[in-house]
């Protein structure tokens, strides 16, 4: 009797370590699968079937930037400054009161006479340094006597250049005999008896 005991207990410890063994094996593959997946997979593996991961898209290419225009095609041009209107006057202004031209001279009547035009200033023509406008001759001519000790100046053409100096009423006469119908402006003044006694040339730009 003892021997059979002792031969049930060596069967049932034997069938015991069996089962263990067997637990024991179950336990180890699930763990295998667990950290590794399916049995025979390589870890990190995409598994077949699975969609691939997208292609990293390639970085845009950075557009060139448009030359900078240069200097000259980005200032405007400038425009040219106007000049300021000329200040305006009559085209014919009054008579003038103490201008004549001076065109001839005649001994007749053993005086000196000066044969003139009156006349007034205007804008056209030639300008004339005193007024910045031309005297301008009108109507019949007359003569005027004038004082052989007049006070008179001249410029050109009667001398060279623009200032005035001091010429004798021979001298005055004497180029007006070599060069008649000049035309000259002239400011005078009328002393007593209607003699000139001051004559002075307005110059006249050429």
């Amino acid at each position: 009797m003892r021997a059979v005991r002792s031969r049930r207990r060596a069967h049932g410890a034997l069938a015991a370590l069996t089962v263990c063994g067997m637990l024991a094996l179950t336990g180890c593959q699930g763990d295998g699968e667990s950290a590794g997946g399916a049995p025979g997979s390589t870890p990190g593996a995409t598994p077949p079937g699975s969609p691939s991961a997208p292609p990293t898209a390639a970085a845009p290419t950075p557009a060139k930037s448009a030359p900078k225009p240069s200097a000259s095609a980005t200032t405007p041009a400038k425009k040219p400054v106007p000049s300021p209107p000329k200040p305006s006057c009559a085209s014919v202004g009054p008579e003038s009161t103490d201008t004549i031209a001076l065109y001839r001279y005649t001994p007749e009547g053993g005086s000196y006479n000066l044969i003139v035009k009156h006349g007034a200033w205007t804008c056209d023509g030639a300008k004339g340094a005193a007024h910045g406008e031309t005297f301008v001759p009108m109507g019949e001519e007359t003569y005027i006597p004038i004082a052989e000790t007049a006070k008179i100046t001249a410029t050109a053409p009667i001398l060279s250049g623009p200032s005035s100096h001091p010429v004798t009423t021979h001298e005055l006469t004497e180029w007006l005999v070599a060069h008649p119908n000049r035309a000259l402006p002239f400011k005078y003044h009328l002393g007593a008896g209607g003699v000139i006694d001051t004559l002075d040339e307005i110059y006249v730009l050429p």
